[in-house]
């Protein structure tokens, strides 16, 4: 058995860049104050003393730049890793991601890939002021080319983080900053691989599957628990990566129990809840006993932090949604 490491997620994070420094030369960190300071969670803590500053890069605060820069050096062959300080930023950087980070592959028939990853701490929760606390994680799930991936444990964030860095092709890697420093898990010190792609089942259960990801997984294990005692169990799946969804996994969890929440931060309309909901849909639908429930945030601007702890699901919120499917007869 290999020796492990007790980590928060942020800590997994840096223990993920420093394997990947370590084991590839081609890898390099840049972004705004990622060297010398850090970083602004202090993700990068360290690696600059380490690897010095051409592996790891300060970059002015100019996101298009910054994602523009690493879609070059990833053409020449090299694995940037990018860091926009909070997801909120990354929109002027969206054009590089669109226009160019996701169609490089498509662009040149296969030729060139693009092996990068963009981090970017996301997600609320921590009482930050405007653009520091959206879920906009469907924008770019929904652009062909990229792969999304949204860890909640902190053995997951390095394995997944390895293996982003490591894909041919380009991956947006959300890390919820809500559980930053939330929780410990022992975490193996060598590198190791999570697959993207694959959900997991963090709670079996029989009378209603639960979909959920980031660092809502948290309060709805937290539900699944509480309903329990009530005699309702929740089998609780934790997608890990958005795109591309395991649909083979959601499905399997829909036949199983027939009934379904989803649960998400993000706003309902154009959410991942109603992709979830459309699969089942198409593809298993004959096992429907009642209708899907979603849990999410509002569809209105994300609030300043007085009304922050409404807006996101809270476990009360989402053992009433899984009640809801649960206790459901047409």
């Amino acid at each position: 058995m290999s020796d492990t490491q007790n980590l928060t997620l942020v800590q997994a994070v840096r223990d993920g860049l420093h394997t990947e420094l370590r084991e590839d030369e081609d890898v390099v960190v840049m972004g705004q104050d990622v060297g010398r300071n850090g970083g602004v969670f202090r993700a990068t803590e360290g690696l600059f003393d380490e690897f010095g500053g051409d592996r790891v890069v300060d970059t002015p605060l100019a996101e298009s730049a910054i994602v523009g820069c690493a879609v070059g050096m990833a053409a020449m062959g090299m694995r940037p890793v990018p860091e926009i300080q909070f997801s909120g930023f990354m929109y002027p950087g969206y054009d590089q991601i669109v226009s160019h980070m996701a169609r490089f592959r498509a662009r040149s028939r296969g030729r060139f890939t693009l092996p990068m990853t963009l981090r970017a701490p996301y997600g609320g929760g921590i009482r930050a002021p405007e653009h520091h606390s959206e879920s906009k994680e469907a924008f770019y799930a929904h652009e062909a080319g990229l792969k999304v991936v949204i860890p909640s444990t902190p053995r997951d964030t390095k394995g997944l983080l390895a293996a982003s860095i490591r894909d041919p092709d380009p991956v947006i890697f959300l890390e919820p900053k809500l559980i930053y420093r939330a929780f410990r898990e022992e975490v193996p010190e060598e590198p190791y691989t999570v697959p993207i792609g694959e959900a997991a089942t963090r709670r079996e259960g029989d009378d209603v599957a639960v979909f959920t990801y980031g660092a809502m997984t948290r309060p709805t294990l937290e539900a699944a628990e509480t309903l329990a005692e009530e005699g309702i169990e929740c089998e609780v799946l934790d997608l890990r990566t958005i795109s591309p969804l395991d649909r083979e996994a959601i499905v399997d969890a829909f036949e199983h129990t027939g009934r379904a929440a989803v649960v998400h931060e993000a706003p309902k309309t154009g959410g991942l809840a109603g992709e979830i909901t459309a699969i089942l849909q198409e593809e298993a639908l004959l096992y429907q006993e009642a209708p899907i429930e979603r849990v999410t945030g509002f569809d209105v601007p994300y609030p300043l932090y007085a009304l922050e702890d409404y807006y996101l699901p809270s476990a009360t919120r989402i053992e009433e949604g899984i009640r809801a499917a649960a206790e459901y007869e047409p």
